[in-house]
């Protein structure tokens, strides 16, 4: 896949604690398995509560590929998400 298109289309999922804000399961669009499931690892286990710092952290050291800005746009989008339904969910 170009990288152009990763750029245009890269998406992060997660499961969370509704409770904790917890990331209990993480996937995104990357064109691979292995990719995937890395930036799954990266993810899973910490809070959003805490805010996105330490996870972007992870991803712009840890994470080698052409997809690196994306993936941080996409978790900066589902913080964003994050912060404006936790009120809502109880």
């Amino acid at each position: 896949m170009a990288a152009k298109s990763v750029f245009e289309s890269l998406t992060i999922t997660v499961e969370i604690d509704c409770k904790y804000g917890v990331i209990l399961e993480a996937s995104c669009t990357l064109a691979t398995e292995h990719g995937r499931n890395y930036v799954s690892s990266l993810l899973r286990g910490h809070s959003l509560r805490e805010g996105i710092d330490f996870p972007l952290q992870l991803i712009q050291t840890h994470y080698r590929g052409k997809a690196t800005n994306a993936l941080i746009a996409a978790l900066k989008d589902l913080y964003t998400q994050f912060e404006q339904t936790k009120g809502l969910v109880k």
